[in-house]
């Protein structure tokens, strides 16, 4: 269930902050997606869970029904404007559209920068970037054209601070920080507010291996001032905020949770 991703509320998905609201979120199937879409179902909203991978985003689907919310399983890789359009016309079709959109496919790539190849750099920025424009871009039609809407990019600390060996996912996340900014001037005149979350090392099934190496752990963790890494369910309150009516004077701000490793 949901309630093992995240701590949900005690209302039902029927009752939640979110109820009657049309979430999507990419790349739904693992990590922090999964985290997000649990959250916002947990809240109330009915949530499209876009990705490339079926198997995690029915996964993802099991999680939120065992829970007793809804949620609809469409794949769809965010570099392919083709398969974005094809999903906006599903949940157009199926929930009337979508209010609330989570900006998160995203991929990492630790390198020094010298050692980066083309092809790499290119991939990186198509996913972390072009994938976050295009869906901006493809549901934005959605999310401008009822009177209210959410757009939540998840963003990162690397788009904040410098890290060496990070300098392409670091642009990318730096880009998409701005087009958070841009973004919310340009909509809100259609009621829509566009924030950003920019969070630091969080433990999830992507990165557990790191956190169970001590030498690695280690290092990364003596970077964070309170000594550990987040947990997922952490992240989980600020995405129902930012979603809900409770922001609604909120837009084109970045919301760091990081342990304070920001604040070093």
């Amino acid at each position: 269930m949901c309630a093992d991703v995240v701590k949900t509320e005690e209302r039902s998905p029927s009752t939640g902050r979110l109820a009657g609201r049309v979430a999507v979120v990419t790349g739904a199937g693992r990590g922090l997606g999964q985290v997000a879409a649990c959250a916002l179902a947990a809240a109330g909203a009915k949530v499209a869970l876009l990705g490339r991978g079926r198997e995690g985003l029915e996964e993802t689907a099991a999680l939120i029904e065992g829970g007793g919310g809804s949620a609809l399983v469409v794949p769809a890789d965010v570099t392919s404007e083709a398969e974005l359009e094809a999903a906006a016309a599903t949940v157009q079709a199926t929930w009337g559209g979508c209010q609330i959109l989570v900006n998160n496919a995203g991929a990492a790539m630790v390198r020094p920068f010298l050692q980066t190849d083309t092809a790499a750099l290119r991939g990186l920025l198509e996913v972390n970037l072009i994938g976050a424009l295009l869906t901006a871009r493809i549901f934005g039609a959605q999310l401008t054209g009822g009177g209210w809407g959410r757009l939540i990019n998840m963003a990162s600390i690397a788009g904040l601070i410098g890290e060496p060996n990070l300098a392409v996912y670091s642009a990318s996340k730096g880009a998409l920080i701005s087009l958070t900014k841009a973004l919310a001037i340009e909509w809100a005149r259609y009621g829509v507010t566009v924030n950003a979350l920019a969070p630091g090392y969080f433990r999830t099934d992507l990165n557990a291996a790191a956190f169970d190496n001590p030498e690695v752990a280690d290092r990364l963790l003596k970077k964070i001032p309170l000594r550990r890494a987040g947990e997922p369910a952490e992240l989980a309150p600020l995405l129902v905020y930012l979603a809900s009516e409770d922001s609604a004077f909120m837009t084109g701000s970045v919301l760091v949770i990081d342990g304070g490793q920001v604040a070093r």
